[in-house]
């Protein structure tokens, strides 16, 4: 229940840790009225701070914490993908270590840290240190918003710039909500199984459990 409880205050707080200086107040005021105009404040909340990690706050601001909300977003969204599918029974083939372990006998969600190896888990981390540092990042510098790091790899019928601008901001928006839903979903996956044991509380009601 404890991992559950901070998972739930890092997806809220994001990295609000800083404010600016009181000097700057009428300037990040007047800033601070534009972000209803931003993207992401969509009906029928619209722009929606409960705990005021915008007040006063300056564009740059804005800026990073739309950064760490695209992240957790992009991250719950393989987090969530990766539940149902192994929840279906879907895995890899073949073992996890050399003593045998086979990668379906890891259990689905928390419960599954218990079962990878030591040296596994070294290597997520490892691996995930490497995509932060070297991947998941504007390479170039030509990123065109935040969260935008393609680094050059743009091509086919697909590619960024062959939609208009209309079809950007719907893009992106998509994937904005797409993301704070992930986030509460894989959020509430982790919050059922910590208490009841089975993640797929609705499942269980109506007669399906998973577990």
């Amino acid at each position: 229940m404890k991992l559950a409880t901070v998972l739930s205050t890092l997806l809220v707080a994001g990295s609000a840790s800083a404010f600016v200086p009181a000097s700057t107040k009428v300037t990040s005021v007047s800033l601070s009225a534009s972000f209803e105009e931003e993207l992401g404040a969509q009906k029928p909340l619209g722009f929606w701070d409960p705990l005021n990690f915008l007040l006063d706050q300056d564009q740059e601001r804005f800026d990073r914490l739309r950064y760490v909300e695209l992240k957790h977003g992009r991250i719950a969204m393989l987090a969530v993908l990766g539940h149902i599918t192994t929840s279906s029974g879907h895995f890899l083939p073949g073992n996890i270590d050399y003593s045998g372990t086979a990668f379906s006998s890891i259990k689905t969600g928390v419960a599954g840290l218990s079962d990878i190896p030591t040296e596994g888990l070294l290597q997520i981390v490892a691996f995930i240190g490497f995509l932060e540092l070297f991947v998941m990042k504007d390479v170039t510098g030509n990123s065109q918003f935040e969260g935008d790091f393609r680094n050059g790899f743009d091509i086919g019928r697909f590619a960024w710039d062959n939609y208009s601008e209309e079809e950007k901001l719907e893009k992106r928006a998509i994937e904005l909500n797409n993301g704070r839903a992930a986030q509460m979903g894989i959020l509430g996956l982790m919050v059922h199984e910590m208490m009841g044991g089975d993640p797929y509380v609705i499942n269980s009601l109506l007669g399906y459990p998973t577990i």
